[in-house]
């Protein structure tokens, strides 16, 4: 058997050139970061930019109160993958102790007691610093630009905030001030304005005004965004009582001190070699690993069960990652995780053996000398006694594709790649405005990323003050003969490195295009439990694009797996951009589906 070639069609070509490729989830993301390499800054000074406009165009999907992560390469360390951490801890009062004296069983998905450090912000300026060239006023003019003079928002804003206006207005007024300034939610096409935000912003390039080199000046805005207004407005506005996903009213716990305290850094990349290349993610504190486990328990198969579009390799693949999956459960976490036992070729070989011709609807995480492994409860469904009476809570989870292919929304993710051999692969969320009420005088409100740990005792991720949850932004570096040749990443919150593996295995195995693999048929499993509130699990669940056929899907369905049709066009919200180091040619590729990612390149 052959693996299944790619089709003749593609909804958007392979971009191509030698100068310089952007890729995100939003058009003028990527236009903004491409004008960057236009007039002459960096990889690093281009992806920035498009970040913080991420911040103003898609603020249901990310904002400036949230998180990120990157992997990225240098033109002067090649071979060498580096982590942007940008990941903040739990709130020194944020206590498993505190938490159940609210009356909480789960950390809230929505609300302020959700709500990690903000990260994302110091994360990009620490990278602009260390590897950019740009001052921050240059730099952030595009996002000051789009929230003081406004933007035309797409529809699924307006979307979002109509599935939470009675939440706003009922609870969240200050939110319903922001985001519905005409007692409506905003029509597609609308220009919308941040002035608040457009203001925070400026008090950063003021504070970057003086100083004696270009890197003290950056710092000087880090200083002001962790001690200045946002920490003192957040801080103070939080102590306020508002409604949670727990359909209670809880006060938050983050104060100035834990703003101040939170500085974003650099972590080695935890790498696997697979097929020649060299795949690079987070560490354990993110769920990126898990994708290295994956990977490690399919390489001991023929290419045909590597093949997402056949049968056997789809059902392949789904069983893989549940496999992996249910080791981030066990053993991930902001703790000693060990990681060399994980992604060893013994330890693959072990979990490969469990693969039969069945689907699994069991939770398997794999055995560790010496470790105990943790187990997370197993919830098929779960409602907060507060909101027993079927009232529900509109704001919560991560807003993605939902287990049953419902399109919601996404994270965010930007690549860049310039002509001197920089690259970069980030991926931005948290802080959506349906998170927790906006601060009125920041134009924003703090993410939720707390919901990924347990209140449960003695697990890798349960609650703990001043420890990292494990989050489940993860994007990828890709080298080949210790240079980088790929970076890409999607949103899709537990299916994000689930829709990277069928790209990463159509491009190295299969030999897709970048966009041809973009546009290729998509799969995930839900046999795992949730990252996001309520986190809960669907025992042998598996949704797929119609695409991929009916003699494969009724093929898997006879396995045992509990299919979900999820449309033609509904999965992976995938991006990169690529170097080939013999010609120098760049590439860049985008997702069609949702009609909003955007690649741009010369």
């Amino acid at each position: 058997m052959t693996y299944t070639p790619p089709p003749s069609f593609t909804t958007r070509p392979t971009l191509q050139g030698t100068f310089g490729m952007t890729a995100s989830t939003h058009w003028l993301a990527t236009a903004s970061a491409q004008a960057v390499l236009e007039r002459g800054g960096n990889a690093f000074d281009a992806a920035v930019a498009g970040a913080f406009v991420l911040h103003v165009v898609e603020p249901h999907l990310n904002g400036p109160g949230g998180d990120m992560t990157g992997v990225f390469a240098t033109a002067a360390e090649p071979g060498r993958p580096v982590v942007l951490m940008g990941q903040g801890p739990a709130p020194a009062a944020a206590t498993r102790e505190h938490y159940l004296a609210e009356g909480l069983e789960l950390v809230p998905g929505a609300g302020a007691l959700a709500a990690a450090v903000p990260a994302a912000v110091d994360a990009w300026l620490v990278l602009l610093r260390d590897h950019g060239t740009w001052e921050l006023e240059d730099v952030l003019a595009f996002a000051i630009g789009y929230a003081r003079d406004g933007h035309p928002i797409v529809g699924r804003v307006g979307a979002t905030i109509a599935a939470v206006a009675d939440l706003f207005t009922e609870h969240w007024p200050t939110s319903a001030a922001l985001w519905m300034p005409e007692g409506r939610p905003p029509r597609e096409g609308e220009l919308i304005r941040n002035e608040a935000y457009a203001r925070v912003l400026g008090s950063l390039v003021g504070a970057a005004a003086d100083g004696g080199t270009r890197e003290e000046r950056i710092d000087a805005a880090r200083l002001e965004w962790r001690t200045g207004l946002v920490a003192q407005a957040a801080a103070e506005f939080v102590r306020t009582p508002h409604r949670h996903s727990s359909g209670l009213d809880h006060a938050g716990v983050i104060t100035v001190e834990d703003f101040a305290g939170f500085e974003a850094g650099y972590e080695e990349a935890t790498t696997l070699e697979f097929r020649g290349y060299t795949i690079a993610k987070t560490g354990p504190w993110g769920q990126g690993p898990a994708l290295l486990q994956t990977l490690a328990i399919l390489d001991g198969f023929d290419d045909e069960r590597l093949d997402p579009s056949t049968a056997i390799g789809a059902h392949t693949i789904l069983e893989a990652q549940k496999l992996a999956i249910a080791d981030r459960e066990a053993y991930y976490g902001d703790a000693d995780v060990p990681m060399e036992y994980l992604l060893s070729a013994e330890y693959a070989a072990e979990r490969r053996a469990l693969i039969t011709d069945e689907a699994s609807r069991e939770f398997r995480p794999g055995t560790v000398p010496g470790v105990e492994p943790f187990t997370p409860p197993l919830r098929t469904g779960y409602t907060p006694p507060a909101l027993a009476d079927g009232s529900g809570f509109a704001g919560v989870g991560e807003p993605t594709v939902s287990r049953s292919g419902e399109t919601r929304g996404d994270t965010c993710h930007i690549d860049v790649v310039d002509a001197h051999g920089n690259m970069v692969s980030a991926t931005p969320s948290g802080g959506w405005l349906q998170s927790s009420p906006a601060i009125p005088e920041l134009g924003f409100c703090l993410g939720s990323r707390l919901q990924m740990t347990w209140l449960e005792e003695g697990g890798p991720s349960t609650l703990q003050a001043g420890k990292r949850p494990r989050t489940t932004l993860t994007p990828t570096l890709v080298l080949k003969d210790g240079r980088p040749v790929a970076a890409l990443g999607s949103p899709g919150g537990d299916q994000q490195d689930q829709w990277q593996l069928l790209y990463l295995l159509r491009t190295i195995v299969g030999g897709y295009s970048p966009q041809q693999a973009v546009d290729a048929p998509s799969l995930h499993t839900t046999s795992i439990p949730g990252s996001f509130w309520p986190r809960t699990w669907e025992p042998g669940g598996a949704v797929v694009e119609d695409r991929l056929g009916e003699d494969v899907i009724t093929d898997l369905e006879r396995r045992g797996h509990v299919v979900t049709r999820a449309g033609d066009w509904s999965l992976g919200r995938l991006s990169s951009v690529t170097k080939d180091h013999a010609t120098g040619v760049l590439s860049a590729s985008a997702n069609p589906r949702g009609a909003q990612g955007y690649a741009a390149g010369r």
